[in-house]
């Protein structure tokens, strides 16, 4: 027969009470509640985008909406000679009609800008009938990137002064450019 030590450090140990278990239940619980309440910060409301760009040319307004409801406002500057629609290259004049926001330039002369579908093929048939190159690139933009001076682009504020672009201040063009997407229908008013 083999004898079995008896001594403390060959018994095995005893197993754990019950209330430790409940006291790492408990520890669990309040870490999972805590960790919940560190999260629970209300995240910023994102602002969808819009689903279509409105230019009243005779009140210097561009708005963005979004299922009937307006987003946002800008007051805008246009072409030199803004009055009646773009007929033809050089002509100084914003477009109106429909079209579409159709590519984008981040590295443009001016800051930023987003490509207006003109011309569409009313425009060009226009155009043309009478002899003339009905013109594109028609944009909105931010302003000139060769301006420096804050007081001289304040000058850009209260006049028209593109080529028949629609032209904001740089901070509304950074906005715009977060929410406008590829294929945005703008309607551009008299």
């Amino acid at each position: 027969m083999i004898a079995v030590p008896t001594s403390a450090a060959c018994r095995r140990p005893a197993a754990p009470r019950r209330w430790t278990y409940v006291a790492l239940f408990l520890v669990a619980v309040v870490v999972v509640m805590l960790a919940g309440c560190a999260g629970s910060e209300q995240p910023k409301r994102r602002i969808r985008a819009a689903d279509q760009v409105v230019v009243e040319k005779s009140k210097r307004r561009l708005t963005l909406i979004r299922n009937g409801e307006v987003l946002r406002e800008y007051r805008v500057a246009l072409g030199e000679r803004p009055w009646g629609h773009k007929v033809r290259q050089g002509d100084e004049r914003t477009p109106e009609g429909n079209y579409f926001l159709d590519w984008r330039n981040p590295n443009s002369r001016f800051y930023k800008s987003i490509h207006i579908s003109y011309p569409n093929k009313w425009d060009i048939r226009f155009a043309r009938l009478r002899g003339y190159d009905p013109g594109g690139m028609i944009m909105i933009h931010g302003q000139p990137n060769h301006i420096r001076s804050a007081k001289f682009k304040e000058r850009y504020l209260t006049r028209d002064w593109t080529n028949g672009c629609i032209a904001v201040q740089n901070h509304e063009m950074d906005e715009i450019w977060r929410l406008v997407r590829y294929g945005t229908p703008i309607k551009i008013l008299p």
